[in-house]
């Protein structure tokens, strides 16, 4: 079964100008230029242990803060994941990573259920990594799962440090799409008993 499940989006809104391309089958290859040097970091890792081959480009109003970069780039990124997916035909569907950071260990579950919904329970120790507004994570993670379609569920178990705690929040979040979008061989078509996602 021969798959091209790769995906350019092409966002410009007053506040933000965001370009991304991937290729759900990659290697792991990203080259990240979002203006907020933490949030690169971060989908670094992401693309690192997705195996996505990702390029994302953001200009925004950085000068006002990251929020509205961080949220639209999760904006961006879920339209290209939906894009590339397609009707989502011989996906394995669902993910699940339970990962540790040194003292951190975050759960990350997700479906790629049509629904986007985020359940986002990660305390954070601190309000902010370096310059970075911790609260961007989950307003990161809920625009990319709306657009995605993607069910995500994020618990933090035990954590200290939010650098930390991030880290194994991204990682997790790779790992667990990893295994929802790899081509499942006995599937044959969606996998879903109503036919459609």
């Amino acid at each position: 079964m021969e798959h091209m499940r790769r995906a350019s989006v092409h966002r410009k809104t007053r506040e933000t100008d965001i370009s991304i391309t991937l290729d759900l089958d990659g290697q792991g290859s990203w080259r990240s230029e979002t203006g907020v040097p933490f949030m690169d970091h971060m989908l670094s890792l992401f693309a690192a242990h997705s195996m996505l081959d990702m390029e994302i480009s953001a200009q925004g109003d950085t000068a006002v803060d990251d929020h509205h970069t961080v949220e639209d780039t999760g904006i961006v990124l879920g339209q290209a994941l939906a894009s590339a997916l397609g009707d989502r035909t011989g996906i394995v569907r669902y993910g699940s990573q339970l990962m540790p950071m040194d003292e951190a260990l975050v759960l990350v579950s997700l479906d790629f259920s049509g629904r986007g919904l985020l359940v986002y329970d990660v305390p954070m120790p601190a309000s902010r990594v370096g310059s970075f507004d911790t609260e961007l994570v989950s307003e990161f993670l809920r625009a990319l799962a709306s657009h995605a379609g993607m069910t995500l569920h994020v618990q933090l178990m035990h954590g200290a440090n939010s650098h930390h705690i991030i880290e194994a929040v991204f990682k997790g979040f790779g790992r667990a799409l990893r295994q929802a979008v790899s081509i499942d061989p006995r599937q044959q078509g969606v996998p879903s008993t109503k036919g459609t996602l």
